[in-house]
């Protein structure tokens, strides 16, 4: 087998936002069982990326403010290396991942996760996680907050990647 090619691993971490208050209080506020609000990142190349109000952001594996991830999905393997994956964010920051294109129900860190994971590996993130906005909104409670949710800018520290890599 003459095939140099080299393979990265793919993960994604999953944090929850509500460290544990969906699960005990969404079955009373919900009307049905939450595990968790859900967000994700994905981790390659000894960097973990993620979406929010900023744009496109990178920080070492597990290094936001929100800790260490409450669980971690392995997403397989990928022949993506670093430079043909910082081409490919750059060109996302650029567009479809701008900052200002942030929404926390249509257009968030999970749509982010989903995509690259699908540029990576072909896979999808689980969908219980991209799920996660359908099933509040379906809800009264959901509806009724809708408003106030939508003016939420979840936005965990990192580098952004358009400072990051328009400096080359």
């Amino acid at each position: 087998m003459g095939d140099q090619t080299s393979t990265y691993t793919v993960k994604l971490y999953v944090y929850d936002l509500s460290k544990g208050l969906a699960r005990q209080l969404s079955p009373m506020m919900l009307g049905k069982q939450l595990e968790g609000i859900w967000h994700t990142a994905v981790v390659i190349h000894g960097e973990e990326y993620f979406f929010g109000g900023q744009g496109i952001s990178s920080c070492p594996p597990g290094g936001t403010l929100l800790g260490d991830p409450h669980f971690i999905v392995d997403l397989g393997n990928t022949e993506v290396n670093e430079d043909i994956f910082t081409a490919y964010l750059s060109s996302l920051g650029e567009s479809t991942y701008r900052g200002d294109r942030y929404h926390l129900f249509e257009h968030n860190c999970n749509s982010f996760s989903n995509e690259v994971a699908q540029f990576l590996t072909g896979k999808k993130i689980p969908s219980y996680i991209t799920d996660l906005p359908a099933d509040v909104l379906s809800t009264p409670f959901g509806q009724a907050l809708r408003p106030f949710i939508e003016s939420v800018n979840i936005t965990p520290p990192g580098n952004n990647m358009n400072d990051h890599y328009g400096q080359r």
